[in-house]
């Protein structure tokens, strides 16, 4: 009964909105993520070797965003703050990997279908997860359209052929009604083909190795493949772009290019590092962007897409979501006080089963543009998961970083002073705060949590937090049930023993 009334609630809202632009002035949306992207790896944020142009086109005739930031650096609950505009703490179940999204919460996409708008997807959607146990029947990414295959799919590469698919959607809408759809590739999801990159002609010799990463020939063929799978979502994405020009619906469709979170090496994805949670970020709407060509420095949650795009539909925003929409910045409205974004938030709770019983990594972050504070919850846990595979779903080592030629190197016992560091920082125990100062150490290697000369600094950004989670309603800060750690877990066990403790007894109400 209690989720008919919220949804009940939901229409009335809706159809109270729908009076001031009628659907045929209402742009399209097409948003376009990748799967495991960090900020640098596109030719319009600078890197000199991966190919990017469809992201390029976006970023010079929209706006490109240099500090885009996902929720957490994790794919469900990335997708599930996007969706729903809300912080991962907020959305019970869906702030864990391999969960649910809870029916009760509701989506942009559904929120437009009641605007008038036909939405879809292809590739990957709202995922890894179940939806039945949270109630939802469909993707709340849309309706999927999958049929299409590619001919000769690359090793490493999904044989979705996702731009065929947008098509196939493009085709089978009402000629007259407005569309909102969601291309998700896989790529540049692991596995990759190895020594794709070094056969396909890259130069190894350019690539920007992270500081956090050890600089060997392994490494940067190991990145070069990485940047193949970048390459082959930036295809896709331009055939996409190609369709709706050549059918005359481009300039009145915004296009958002982006990724769910970072690059799956160590310290990378499921850590709160830049290089897990720093994304691409590019947006082109012609007909709506005033000033293209423009780049923001505005601070940006992926959660702010979803007040973005009902804000462009003249839905007002509905109160249970966090984000703040960026029509703002679209318009170039200097005068708007909410332009002043000058930091994001960041969380993780469970990623990938990766310990005993089922327990987390539960963390918080505020990132400013000269520092960047993590607050970890149980410092006393291995924040990449527990060295012994026995404890872990996945039955690997660190689980929640992915296999590859770059952790096992890392992982390897080595005498060189940098690779122990390395080795540390990747794999090791963390303090329960950090504090990196961006400007003399950009890739947040040394932890000055402790030093004197931060204290004050220390002191503000952990106060600055605190109360943004309370404002927010984060339990871990304001109390109530907290339950990441004993949610159901429905990703695949390879470890058929692994199996979550049950879950404690909660308060009668919240």
């Amino acid at each position: 009964m209690k989720n008919l009334t919220i949804s009940l609630a939901c229409v009335a809202y809706m159809l109270s909105a729908m009076a001031s632009v009628s659907s045929a002035e209402l742009p399209n949306i097409l948003f376009c993520i990748s799967d495991d992207q960090s900020y640098w790896h596109t030719g319009a944020n600078g890197d000199q070797v991966v190919e990017t142009p469809a992201f390029d086109r976006v970023a010079r005739e929209g706006i490109r965003f240099t500090q885009a930031y996902c929720d957490a650096p994790t794919c469900g609950p990335s997708r599930s703050a996007i969706l729903t505009g809300q912080h991962i703490w907020r959305l019970e179940e869906a702030g864990n990997i391999h969960s649910t999204l809870p029916a009760r919460f509701a989506t942009y996409p559904a929120m437009l279908q009641q605007r008038g708008y036909v939405t879809g997807f292809t590739g990957k959607g709202w995922s890894p997860g179940r939806l039945e146990p949270g109630g939802r029947t469909e993707n709340p990414a849309g309706k999927d359209y999958g049929r299409h295959r590619l001919q000769v799919p690359k090793p490493g590469i999904a044989n979705k052929d996702y731009a065929a698919n947008f098509s196939d959607f493009i085709e089978q809408r009402p000629d007259d009604a407005p569309f909102c759809f969601w291309l998700g590739t896989h790529e540049p999801h692991r596995g990759y083909q190895p020594g794709a990159g070094l056969a396909a002609g890259k130069d190894p010799s350019k690539v920007v190795v992270p500081q956090s990463l050890p600089d060997t020939p392994v490494v940067r063929s190991d990145i070069l493949d990485y940047y193949t799978e970048v390459e082959h979502f930036d295809q896709m994405v331009e055939r996409a772009l190609n369709l709706l020009e050549q059918r005359g619906e481009l300039d009145n469709t915004i296009v958002v290019v982006t990724s769910d979170h970072g690059m799956p090496f160590p310290r990378a994805k499921a850590s709160l590092y830049d290089t897990g949670t720093r994304v691409p970020l590019a947006i082109r709407w012609k007909n709506g962007i005033q000033n293209p060509g423009r780049v923001s420095n505005d601070f940006v949650n992926l959660s702010d897409l979803a007040p973005t795009f009902l804000a462009i539909a003249g839905l007002p925003q509905p109160s249970e979501m966090t984000g703040q929409s960026l029509l703002n910045i679209l318009k170039d409205d200097q005068s708007n006080p909410q332009r002043n974004r000058d930091h994001a938030l960041i969380a993780m709770e469970r990623h990938d089963g990766c310990r005993k019983g089922g327990k987390g990594y539960p963390c918080r972050a505020i990132r400013t543009s000269r520092f960047l504070f993590i607050l970890n919850h149980e410092p006393s846990r291995w924040p990449s998961g527990d060295p012994d595979p026995s404890v872990c779903a996945r039955a690997i080592p660190y689980g929640e970083i992915d296999t590859s030629p770059t952790k096992t190197l890392m992982m390897m016992k080595n005498d060189d002073a940098r690779m122990q560091k390395l080795n540390q920082l990747a794999f090791g125990f963390r303090p329960a705060e950090e504090l990196y100062d961006l400007k003399n150490d950009p890739w947040q290697l040394d932890n000055v949590a402790n030093d004197p000369d931060y204290s004050a600094e220390l002191n503000r950004l952990r106060e600055r937090l605190t109360q943004r989670l309370i404002e927010t309603k984060d339990p871990r800060q304001i109390g109530g049930a907290v339950l990441w750690d004993y949610y159901p877990y429905y990703g695949t066990r390879r470890n058929r023993d692994w199996k979550v403790d049950p879950m404690p007894d909660q308060p009668a109400e919240r």
